[in-house]
């Protein structure tokens, strides 16, 4: 699909400003790195059969397929999607979405289940399904050189180690994760456990999963994509808020609590989350789980990927009012750049835009029998000393580097991994990543969503430009670095061998290989 810029749409001082990158991006587009290799892999890694010696609690199929939803009035829109059975163990594993919504169905287990998903391709590229924040097997991770043929299955088989939290799976081939998740293939993955159940917070239909996304339509409702030019550049945006697959959300709810979970499903897009008249946002969970006590904040800062648990509380609100969870506009220094390609013809706002998310109509009034716990689940301290390199981090700067988004001026390779990238099994290792992505001057100065793949992290120090609503506590997988700012974290990998990606969660960025390999080994 080939960009469209619009002069009309754009001042003449901005089109002059503008147009000298336009046509460095659209050199760029086809700047693709060879990465060799994948076929012999994939022939050799290939795993359709089940193992006889695994004892799975839940045995799931799972399913990528063509699908035609009525998300917005009018035609219906082709998207790809999930869905999925339960061939063994509690029917209550999958919650199966509504009919209009493409997301794929929510997948509940507890701590400790050894679960096996059967996944098979039914769309016309190589795919493969990672599960965004487990700790799993390097096998079992969703790495691209284990994608898959349509017709094929790739059978999972994993126990469960995390903590209780939000976590998501989505779509993960090379070069490509961007196009197929923007299509529809992505699903929340919910984990709790008997001291998550000794808590007193909501359940049932009080705990509501939120995926919030941004989606671009032409008129005749299809999805327009882009990763060429200024999307692979910048990251592709939507002209509409979708929240779990349907626009205009709106939730019908009762003066009582309720446990929140929301997940930024977007490609590039970054939310500033509050509510509209100022109630404070009161933070029980982040990317990894609960946190070991409340937090209140004012907004927060979502970047693509992140998780947040949210305690709200309707009980002082009077049945027939609303309360509208909303971004609010707030400065991105890569906006100059975002007002090129089908997004802008189409009026897709820049990063930083004002948005409504999601309206909460209190519609009945409802006993509260909950009351927002002092502690929630206690955690041993875990910082920079208990890294092994806690005195020299691994560092790894973000910059662009020949017209491409790189680490440390590298692009992803399938297999490789450099010196800095190898880590001793059973170690506490310390990253450092360092945005510096000047690479073109103000218009690409971007954030860049950081994500490791294999288990959960702490982030211990953030160095640079203050910016309001960023949130560093708890367990997370994925950080949000603005320009000119440091991030330090520290992350066990304990346990399983092998190799485990680490790259920005701008699906534009990553499949335009701004990834990398972390080698994990004895």
């Amino acid at each position: 699909m080939t960009d469209v810029i619009d002069p009309g749409a754009i001042g003449r001082r901005k089109l002059l400003q503008v147009s000298g990158f336009a046509a460095a991006a659209a050199a760029c587009s086809n700047l693709v790195p060879t990465r060799g290799g994948q076929k012999e892999l994939q022939d050799s890694a290939r795993r359709s059969e089940p193992t006889a010696s695994f004892a799975a609690d839940v045995d799931i199929s799972l399913r990528a397929s063509a699908k035609q939803v009525g998300i917005l009035p009018g035609n219906p829109t082709a998207c790809w999607a999930f869905d999925g059975d339960v061939l063994h163990g509690d029917a209550n594993t999958l919650e199966m979405p509504a009919p209009s919504t493409y997301l794929g169905p929510t997948i509940r287990v507890k701590r400790g289940q050894k679960v096996r998903i059967r996944f098979t391709s039914g769309i016309p590229e190589p795919s493969i399904v990672h599960w965004h924040g487990l700790h799993v097997p390097a096998e079992m991770d969703g790495h691209p050189r284990y994608a898959i043929s349509q017709g094929q299955t790739f059978t999972y088989e994993f126990e469960i180690r995390n903590r209780p939290g939000t976590y998501w799976y989505h779509a993960h081939p090379d070069r490509v994760t961007g196009a197929q998740v923007y299509r529809g293939l992505a699903g929340l993955f919910i984990v709790n456990d008997a001291e998550e159940d000794a808590l007193a917070l909501p359940r049932g239909a009080f705990d509501v999963p939120l995926v919030v996304q941004d989606r671009l339509f032409d008129g005749d409702n299809q999805l327009l994509y882009s990763n060429r030019g200024m999307q692979l550049m910048t990251g592709m945006l939507g002209n509409r808020i979708l929240v779990n697959g349907r626009p205009d959300f709106a939730l019908r709810v009762s003066t009582r609590a309720y446990r929140v979970r929301l997940l930024n499903g977007s490609n590039s897009r970054i939310y500033k989350l509050a509510f509209r008249d100022g109630t404070p946002l009161v933070v029980i969970g982040t990317d990894g789980g609960l946190l070991e006590r409340p937090v209140s904040r004012p907004s927060l800062l979502l970047g693509p990927a992140e998780r947040v648990e949210l305690w709200v509380d309707f009980s002082e609100r009077s049945v027939g009012s609303r309360a509208d969870l909303v971004s609010l506009p707030f400065d991105y220094p890569g906006t100059p750049a975002m007002g090129m390609g089908p997004g802008a013809a189409q009026g897709a706002p820049p990063n930083g835009s004002a948005f409504n998310l999601v309206r909460f109509e209190i519609d009945r009034k409802e006993p509260e029998p909950l009351r927002l716990p002092d502690r929630l689940l206690d955690e041993r301290p875990f910082g920079l000393p208990d890294a092994a390199d806690a005195e020299h981090p691994r560092d790894f700067p973000l910059f662009m580097n020949r017209m491409r988004w790189t680490i440390a001026g590298r692009t992803f390779q399938m297999t490789e991994a450099a010196p800095n990238e190898r880590i001793r099994l059973g170690s506490v290792a310390a990253v450092r990543f360092r945005n510096e992505s000047g690479g073109m001057g103000m218009m690409m100065r971007m954030a860049h969503p950081m994500h490791i793949h294999g288990g959960q992290f702490r982030v211990v120090d953030r160095r640079g430009p203050t910016v309001d609503g960023l949130l560093d506590l708890g367990w997370k997988d994925t950080v949000l670095v603005m320009p000119d700012q440091q991030v330090t974290l520290v992350m066990p990998f304990q346990d399983y061998e092998g190799l485990f990606l680490y790259h920005c969660h701008n699906l534009e960025h990553e499949d335009q290989g701004m990834m990398r390999n972390f080698l994990v080994g004895a």
